[in-house]
């Protein structure tokens, strides 16, 4: 047997490739971004067994992936949880035009925030789209979710959801594999009108969908994934979901005294979960992000005092659980922690040294100077990190691509003046669309666009943007003469502030593109040339 010490991402896709994978598709995103990286390391990634390239943002790759599975092959699409908001679409319509070839959606979810802006459960995505989501437990379960989703989807027509959370995603474990399976031959649908989503084909397709539920919930009952436990201790059942599982079985060395209820696929196992509530007085629900099956549970919150989880503050209602918060969950001793006094002070996230973002919002802050009702509306990436001293650059921050188009909003409402920042690849991401309504009003808005040639902030991966910008935002319709270049470098700060002080004065859209490449990237190739 082959074994391999494995990040829960690379288990998942180390599984993806044994289960017969012909395409992987995603938009870097922490903690997700591992999986397709293992994916390109891979030697069917290398020698192109396996298409493997990153997307411009989660919806055009669930889109390439939904295309794939139409041609009859294996495809899988990953992104972190908030990339699935972007995905939407794509995923709650293919649920209802179905699958052809294997089609699997990875969504990483981020209990307690470590790198994102919520705490979203994507379970709700399942539910939402009524289709099967596997929540593995263990780098092992990681491993084999992918065969068992390819199966789940091929049998029933479905995309499957993989929910991950941080903690499974980027912990080490030994996984033992499989056999490898062949790439599906390419099998084109017989009906030519299955994806072809007109109410007149959907309405029946919906239904379709809809009348799959008691299936989909028999297979969720027969799930290696789903596992009763028989305990004496009938005062008080446990019902754990994903990585949560294990938190129960490291507070009672592995063997609870209590009946135990293991949940990792769904929809959620009717039968035995009826058999837990029926064998025991009280039932806890552990399960990691939202109170998603406790909610259920109790009907009304708080109607049924029998069931205990985050809604009644047995567990907290948010961040990320451990196994000292379950146990004591379960009225065990936890592990000892340091009290907050003890511990050490965080340090605080900061901007590389010699980051050219630094030096662009130095610029920046000198021609805002002396317009004090301007502001500035940021995005995601690692020049969000302005909003800190010493630089307090930017004023809001609240999705991919949400820059441009808030600046747009301010302008409409008056505000002058209304300046964008936003990186090179969330502006290929979702930015471009929000220009192109800026210049079809002609608004004034400066948008100050960061090129430092890559995705910085999940690790350097190539960014769509690279040699693309300036014809990009000229072809969107931005004036030439309003597209300007600058290098934010110490010794251009004063060019640079003027560049940027004239195109706020302008009364229109304007670009300045600040291009010099991220310190850290510029390191590798540095190393890699001197290597050659």
């Amino acid at each position: 047997m082959r074994t391999r010490v494995l990040l829960g991402d690379e288990a998942v896709a180390q599984g993806a490739i044994d289960a017969g994978l012909s395409g992987a598709y995603s938009y870097p995103g922490t903690p997700s971004t591992e999986i397709v990286e293992y994916i390109q390391r891979s030697d069917a990634g290398r020698d192109g067994r396996i298409h493997c390239r990153w997307s411009t943002n989660e919806k055009t790759a669930l889109e390439a992936a939904l295309g794939m599975s139409y041609a009859g092959r294996r495809a899988m699409a990953s992104m972190k949880h908030v990339g699935l908001n972007v995905a939407a679409d794509p995923f709650i319509n293919s649920a209802i035009v179905g699958a052809n070839g294997g089609l699997v959606v990875v969504a990483a979810d981020d209990p307690s925030m470590h790198s994102s802006q919520n705490e979203q459960d994507s379970r709700f995505y399942a539910d939402f789209a009524l289709v099967p989501c596997i929540e593995p437990s263990d780098q092992q379960e990681a491993y084999a979710a992918p065969g068992v989703a390819f199966e789940l989807s091929e049998r029933f027509h479905v995309p499957v959801l993989i929910r991950l959370t941080t903690r499974l995603a980027h912990s080490r474990a030994v996984v033992t594999l499989g056999e490898t399976r062949g790439a599906n031959d390419l099998s084109i649908p017989t009906d030519r009108k299955q994806y072809v989503i007109l109410p007149a084909h959907a309405r029946g397709s919906y239904q379709r969908l809809v009348e799959r539920q008691p299936q989909l919930a028999a297979a969720s009952e027969e799930s290696p994934f789903n596992r009763y436990t028989d305990g004496p201790d009938k005062s008080l059942g446990i019902l754990a979901c994903g990585i949560a599982h294990n938190y129960v079985l490291e507070a009672y060395d592995g063997m609870p005294p209590h009946p135990a209820l293991k949940v990792s696929q769904y929809p959620a196992p009717a039968d035995l979960i009826e058999r837990l509530l029926a064998d025991c007085d009280q039932v806890l629900v552990v399960e990691e992000g939202f109170p998603f099956l406790e909610a259920r549970l109790r009907g009304f919150p708080r109607v049924d005092r029998a069931i205990r989880g985050r809604l009644d503050g047995s567990l907290p209602r948010t961040g990320e659980l451990s196994p000292g918060i379950v146990a004591r969950a379960l009225g065990l001793p936890g592990r000892q922690t340091l009290p907050a006094s003890r511990l050490p002070a965080p340090r605080p996230p900061a901007l590389c040294p010699g980051c050219p973002h630094a030096d662009t919002y130095r610029a920046l802050n000198e021609a805002m100077a002396t317009h004090p009702m301007g502001r500035v509306f940021s995005d995601i990436g690692c020049y969000t990190l302005g909003a800190f001293p010493p630089y307090e650059a930017i004023d809001t921050c609240v999705e991919m691509g949400a820059s441009i188009t808030m600046a747009k909003g301010a302008a409409d409402a008056g505000l002058r003046p209304a300046v964008a920042v936003i990186g090179d690849s969330t502006f290929t991401h979702s930015g471009m669309t929000g220009l192109l309504d800026c210049v079809s009003e002609a608004s004034p808005v400066t948008i100050v666009l960061l090129d430092n040639l890559t995705v910085a902030m999940t690790g350097g991966q190539d960014s769509q943007a690279t040699s693309r910008l300036e014809s990009i935002c000229a072809g969107l319709g931005v004036a030439p003469e309003h597209i300007r270049v600058i290098e934010p470098l110490p010794k251009a700060h004063e060019k640079n502030a003027a560049i940027l002080a004239d195109e706020l004065a302008y009364d229109g859209p304007s670009v300045v593109i600040a291009r010099r490449e991220c310190v850290q990237t510029a390191r590798r190739h540095a190393t890699k040339r001197e290597a050659a």
